[in-house]
């Protein structure tokens, strides 16, 4: 896991021209891919969502206030190798939860859409966007110690469910029954008020 400091992630290629926050995802080396060994914590389930907005690489802004459905907040970088490999499992349980759970990858790269837009257009993913948040203010809101990735399952209410801090295997059997379950909990919910 990429643990640093929330501060140390906000400003870690500030400055540092072009040797800053290399890219996990160009690293040519032949070591296997780190293993994902997050794990579901359930310590702040009904924490509210910050209400903080976020561009994409175009501008276009996301209010996480205004969404009116279960979302999965991933924070994720660039130079964090177990967010590079997470990134495409992210992608296939967007795709297989469609119409049920947003997923939104935000990225907490300094630098913003130079690192993030060549990472999404050499990986031709599909189901995620490119979402920004180059001062790390959710890192900030969420997490005292800036971990990356931290992954978190809001409801349609902005409320937290669950999260992951650490890799995790996203579009495992166990992830998605994981997610199935936990929308069907928050659907039999709704519907029983």
């Amino acid at each position: 896991m990429c643990l640093a400091g929330a501060l140390a992630l906000a400003g870690c290629d500030r400055g540092a021209g072009d040797a800053a926050q290399e890219s996990a995802a160009n690293t040519a080396d032949s070591s296997p891919p780190p293993q994902l060994p997050g794990q579901v914590v359930r310590a702040f389930a009904g924490t509210q969502l910050p209400p903080l907005s976020f561009a994409d690489p175009d501008g276009t802004q996301i209010d996480l206030a205004t969404l009116d459905q279960p979302v999965l907040v991933n924070l994720w970088a660039t130079w964090c190798a177990p967010c590079v490999v997470e990134m495409p499992a992210l992608d296939n349980l967007a795709q297989q939860m469609e119409g049920r759970l947003k997923v939104l990858t935000i990225s907490q790269d300094a630098r913003g859409a130079e690192v993030v837009a060549p990472f999404f257009a050499a990986r031709n993913f599909t189901h995620l966007e490119q979402w920004l948040d180059p001062q790390n203010d959710l890192a900030v809101a969420l997490s005292d110690v800036g971990g990356l990735p931290l992954t978190v399952l809001f409801d349609a209410e902005g409320r937290e469910i669950l999260r992951v801090a650490g890799g995790y295997e996203w579009d495992s059997e166990e992830a998605i029954a994981l997610m199935v379950e936990e929308l069907a909990e928050l659907e039999d919910a709704s519907s029983a008020s």
